[in-house]
């Protein structure tokens, strides 16, 4: 759903951008942005109600997300149409990429399973209560934050050229 709002508002405010009054751009971004949330979530109501229910409340709350308005007001409202489709496709499959790599960890340490196969129970281990908790999800993207960017700084940090005095 993140990744289809992405697109369609990227390429609708791609092709207004122009017609859009600076005065008025955010209060435009988000009148497009909720427009294609209230699409996206009356065809999940109509066509699969089931994924709908158990979304609840979290699929009109993509209205209010950073991310979407972001991107309309860094690329989409500067850039071409087929440039922003494919800025918002990328956006969404890389915030669908993180939200399942948190995911997993999730599931692997406060289940002990992946994709319900069990992992744990042939090593005699027992899962951590912890990662079932909401609080959960922040800690750990916190952590696999701080991972990356202390892999990204040891690759620059190599790439560096040396200087010898």
């Amino acid at each position: 759903a993140m990744t289809a709002i992405l697109i369609c508002s990227n390429v609708f405010i791609s092709l207004l951008r122009k017609l859009i009054p600076n005065e008025v751009r955010i209060a435009c971004y988000i009148v497009v942005i909720s427009t294609f949330v209230t699409a996206v979530d009356l065809l999940l109501k109509a066509y699969i109600p089931s994924l709908s229910a158990s979304l609840g409340l979290f699929i009109p709350l993509i209205v209010v997300n950073c991310i979407i308005l972001a991107r309309a007001e860094a690329f989409a409202s500067k850039n071409g149409v087929l440039d922003s489709l494919f800025d918002g496709l990328f956006m969404g499959l890389g915030y669908t990429f993180a939200l399942i790599s948190v995911s997993l960890i999730r599931e692997l340490f406060g289940s002990g399973t992946i994709f319900g196969i069990p992992v744990f129970d042939p090593l005699g281990l027992q899962p951590l209560l912890f990662f079932q908790t909401p609080a959960s999800a922040f800690i750990t993207l916190g952590v696999v934050t701080a991972l990356v960017k202390a892999i990204t700084n040891r690759v620059r940090a190599r790439k560096a050229p040396k200087i010898k005095i």
